[in-house]
């Protein structure tokens, strides 16, 4: 514990603080004025807010685009352990993992690639340069210490810039408020697992603060099928602090380490390979409001840098992503009620980002300025209109321009909500695929940026007063250029690489279309109950009308939650369905659709402990999500966790 408790002072605090008092536009919410570390009283009754869909919060019924929230009570009660997990249960969301625990994880929204999604903790950009599409692996991100996770979907470039093609994943770890309370959790189960948390976190009148670590281990199976097990080791710390030196300025700080090894198998072949990495990420946030906290202004940075060294049998390769960024940002809020009542707010963001990345002796970077504007409309407290625009200045590639539209009409009367989003979005090609040599897959300098054009429309539906929500949405976009694996024809030699020739990645010429249709059901039809359900239909193809690989034309989650009168028992039962879909279009090959099962409960055994337990994978599917790459059948686990109030 001593070890623990000294990695976690060693990172670097984050401290928010909410501005002084202000009075915002109908649609958008005011950030809090009263105490920061006091927790909020009648939240039920609040309207939901999101963050992720503009650069100021929202009322979640002013949003036009998709958005989907996760919360921590959520995350508790269905014992999910990685965030990847519980994105399987919303709509528009594909998840492949190669393997068991800690293996690469990758995220799909939309039927867009992985490198489409961009990923965001507290505020970080998370996505990592030196890894092949400087993509975000999911593989290591446990939920132990998240408070909220938001899931935007579709073409957001116009607000976040390249990478956001698919949509967006912002996550919120915990911060303290009120007593200062500890909290602890431990577990273990099958396959060698075992599992702890711990944390100590309050707040008053000024200042909060949050010290967190967490740690994951498993012994894992052979990935390929044979003796050797494959296991994986996970240590993670966070933590937070605030402080509000004055009443109309606050300072924030955050910080985050992960330490992760994870053994895998060169399929077929069951060996000895392994990965080593570690992440550290801390963003810094100073906030000055004016006007009674109508005109905002924020200065911030931020560094988020991976490291990875990665042992099989051709030898040891090392990697290092890193990426920084400076951003400024002013938002003014303002009313003209005598015209039309209506809301308004005018955003104006710049930033400089910077990648790099070294690996295998070589280095590579390139720096972006990106400059964006946004302006939201709110009239008679219905109709909801927003608009944004983004300018960005790249040294190694042309400049481009983006920019989204949304609009949001509530008819109170009925109970429905009609929502639409139309964007635009940019992918750069990453350093490695410029200039870095992957095994058998060459760079190619001529790589082209990855452009899309999207748009979604959609009606929401509340009935049994508020008690059961209906959402229909349907969503296109088409990518142009997308980067692929052109593969040269001839065998790659290992152990002779100089002969034959390299693949390499190229542009994929023409308009590839993804189009679909996303439901999403949630309802408390009674005390105690709580259901959600998601379908998702799409068809994606490239230019010439091929399906595009692994991506499940069918995708569907159920989950089903209860309390017990008398709240000491609660039951989750989940339930996913992933259909069947392509591997690669080079060596087709189908994966099957399969169904996972999970079964979580939790009994109180008096005061703020509670006794848990699981079992995953209940019908003991054999699946794979990549071909070749097995994962493990039914699994069994319990453990307990309590939350302490200290200095009573």
């Amino acid at each position: 514990m001593k070890l623990l408790i000294t990695g976690v002072l060693a990172l670097s605090l984050v401290v928010t603080v909410q501005p002084g008092a202000a009075q915002s536009p109908p649609g958008n919410a005011s950030e809090p004025a009263a105490d920061p570390g006091a927790a909020p009283e009648n939240v039920e009754q609040l309207p939901e807010i999101v963050v992720s869909a503009s650069r100021v919060p929202l009322e979640a019924e002013a949003v036009g685009s998709s958005v989907t929230v996760i919360t921590a009570e959520e995350i508790a009660r269905k014992q999910v352990r990685v965030v990847s997990d519980l994105l399987r249960e919303v709509p528009g969301i594909a998840v492949h993992r190669s393997g068991t625990a800690g293996t690469l994880t990758a995220v799909r929204m939309r039927g867009s690639a992985h490198r489409h999604t961009l990923v965001l903790i507290d505020g970080v950009k998370v996505s990592d340069p030196s890894s092949i599409g400087a993509i975000y692996d999911f593989a290591d991100l446990l939920a132990a210490d998240i408070e909220r996770i938001e899931i935007l979907r579709g073409p957001q470039s116009g607000l976040y810039g390249s990478d956001a093609i698919g949509g967006v994943i912002h996550i919120t770890t915990k911060k303290g408020h009120g007593p200062v309370t500890a909290n602890a959790s431990v577990e273990g189960g099958s396959f060698g697992t075992s599992g702890f948390s711990a944390g100590i976190r309050g707040g008053s009148n000024g200042h909060h603060f949050s010290l967190g670590a967490a740690g994951l281990g498993t012994s894992g199976i052979s990935i390929a099928g044979g003796d050797e097990k494959d296991g994986y080791r996970n240590q993670t710390y966070s933590a937070k602090l605030g402080v509000r030196p004055a009443e109309d300025l606050d300072l924030e700080l955050a910080g985050r380490y992960v330490k992760a090894r994870v053994e895998t198998d060169n399929v077929p072949t069951d060996n000895d390979d392994r990965t080593d990495s570690d992440q550290v990420m801390g963003r810094g946030r100073l906030r000055y409001s004016l006007l009674d906290g109508d005109w905002k202004h924020a200065f911030g940075a931020a560094l988020h840098r991976t490291r990875r060294s990665v042992v099989s049998q051709w030898g040891t390769n090392e990697y290092d992503g890193r990426k920084t960024r400076f951003d400024y940002e002013t938002n003014l809020l303002f009313e003209t009620e005598a015209m039309a009542d209506a809301s308004h707010a005018v955003t104006f963001v710049a930033e400089q980002e910077k990648n790099s990345q070294k690996s295998g002796g070589l280095a590579s970077e390139v720096t972006n300025y990106g400059y964006s504007g946004e302006y939201q409309l709110g009239l008679l407290d219905r109709l909801f209109l927003s608009g944004s625009l983004r300018y960005d200045d790249n040294k190694r590639f042309k400049d481009t321009t983006t920019f989204r539209v949304t609009a949001a009409y509530v008819v109170d009367r009925s109970g429905t909500r009609f929502h639409g989003s139309y964007g635009t979005g940019v992918k750069n090609p990453t350093l490695s695929h410029l200039f870095q040599q992957f095994g058998r897959i060459g760079p190619n300098p001529d790589v082209e940026p990855e452009e899309s054009q999207g748009w979604d429309i959609g009606v929401e539906q509340s009935l049994m007063e508020d008690r059961l929500s209906l959402d229909l949405t349907y969503f296109s976009n088409r990518p142009t250029n997308l980067i692929y694996w052109n593969d040269a024809g001839t065998p790659y030699d290992w152990q002779n690489p100089e002969t034959g020739d390299d693949d390499f990645y190229d542009n994929l010429e023409g308009t590839s279309r993804i189009r679909g249709l996303e439901l999403t059901l949630r309802a408390t039809p009674a005390e105690g109950w709580n259901i959600s359900a998601q379908y998702t239909c799409t068809d994606a193809k490239d230019p010439d009308g091929q399906p595009l690989p692994r991506r499940a034309e069918h995708v569907a989650s159920l989950n089903l939650g209860y309390r017990f009168p008398g709240g000491k028992v609660n039951v989750d039962l989940g339930l996913d369905y992933n259909g069947k879909q392509l591997n690669r279009t080079t060596d087709p090959v189908m994966i099957d659709d399969f169904v996972l099962v999970n079964v979580a409960a939790g009994y109180k055994l008096g005061g703020q402990m509670e006794m848990f337990g699981r079992i995953e994978n209940l019908f003991d599917e054999d699946y794979e999500e990549i071909p070749g790459y097995r994962t493990t059948g039914i699994g069994f686990h319990a453990g307990v966790r309590g939350t302490f109030e200290l200095f009573q």
